[in-house]
């Protein structure tokens, strides 16, 4: 049976048992948040206009910065308002034990086989790998004499300007300790260290002054458009993207940069679950999946999907060799264990 004929045999079922249980099941549209911008845009046209047409019924995206906070507020109501959320790799795993979403249909994705190891979690199902490093525009500073990395990041003399860096420790504390010397493959030893938390803070404490902090992917862009900050951090794909829809010369270092994934997930309680499994499923198809490299170079989780990727978007793929070489894997574990206490601690760092 495909796809379509399930979808409707399903609705008149719903239909059968009455209908008050059809009305229950869409007292609203489903609702889809992701993290907004051109990955945003990027999603409209492959996945959430075409999942509307397949059901014949609208289909809502809203944007958000992330936050466990948020999804834990979300929940607090019988009936959230979102239905299926992208989530970063401590919120699903935080988010999962707290029970703050519904447990996938892993048979109807395919097998968990069907997919790279990273992507596969109960509650949760990869959807990009990606990775964020250092942005500056290339029409500011010489890509030839340009910074290489997070030790050129800090070096306001030979690179004088603001800095930009997501407001939080995740990613901030990882930079810091790369730019004052810790090797990546040891990097994750000493954050776990009294002594390695102590030795980032003190390399901020460097730079303090120069920082412009970013809530979201495109505050950052804008930063460094508008030249309020010679260098920032910023996603692969958003760079890649802005270069060809506007013309841009922003350029991105691969060296050092941090790869992890984002996943999807359906929050607790949903009144459209159905529905929502059924999107997740439609946009984890692997056909689906190799469009998305066209629009924005985010590596795909479906392991048919990055044989289908046209090879001219290759290079500019996180899970690229190349690139994924010089990069640094995050290290989600560590985050789940940490994100709560080394918020707070950057937090108070922030408001001296």
């Amino acid at each position: 049976m495909n796809y379509i004929n399930f979808h409707k045999v399903a609705l008149t079922v719903v239909s059968v048992v009455g209908i008050s249980i059809a009305s229950t099941a869409v007292a609203r549209d489903l609702t889809i948040v992701s993290w907004g911008g051109a990955f945003q845009e990027a999603q409209r046209e492959i996945n959430f206009k075409p999942f509307s047409e397949l059901i014949n019924k609208p289909v809502l995206d809203n944007s958000w910065d992330g936050g466990i906070g948020v999804l834990q507020a979300k929940t607090l109501n019988a009936e959230p308002d979102w239905d299926v959320v992208e989530v970063e790799g401590d919120e699903l795993i935080i988010g999962c034990a707290d029970g703050l979403f519904e447990e996938l249909d892993w048979e109807r994705l395919g097998g968990r086989e069907s997919y790279i190891k990273e992507s596969v979690h109960d509650c949760g199902i990869g959807n990009i790998v990606y990775s964020q490093g250092i942005s500056y525009d290339g029409d500011r500073i010489n890509h030839e004499t340009g910074p290489r990395s997070w030790a050129d990041f800090w070096d306001i003399e030979k690179f004088p300007g603001k800095r930009s860096l997501r407001r939080g420790p995740k990613y901030t504390l990882e930079y810091a300790l790369l730019a004052d010397g810790v090797e990546p493959d040891e990097l994750y030893d000493v954050l776990r260290t009294e002594e390695g938390v102590a030795r980032a803070f003190k390399k901020l404490d460097e730079i303090k002054p120069h920082f412009v902090w970013w809530d979201s992917p495109a505050q950052s862009l804008q930063l460094v458009a508008s030249g309020q900050v010679a260098m920032a951090s910023q996603f692969n794909g958003r760079i890649t993207t802005l270069n060809q829809t506007e013309n841009k010369n922003f350029k991105f270092i691969w060296d050092d940069s941090i790869y992890t994934l984002d996943y999807w997930v359906i929050l607790k309680g949903s009144p459209n679950k159905e529905e929502a499994m059924d999107f997740i499923v439609y946009s984890s198809k692997p056909e689906v999946q190799a469009k998305l490299p066209a629009y924005i170079p985010y590596g795909t989780t479906n392991k048919d999907a990055g044989r289908l990727v046209a090879e001219e978007y290759q290079r500019d793929l996180p899970t690229e060799p190349s690139n994924m070489n010089v990069g640094v894997p995050m290290d989600i574990d560590f985050w789940v264990d940490e994100i709560e206490p080394l918020t707070q601690i950057f937090d108070a760092w922030v408001a001296r």
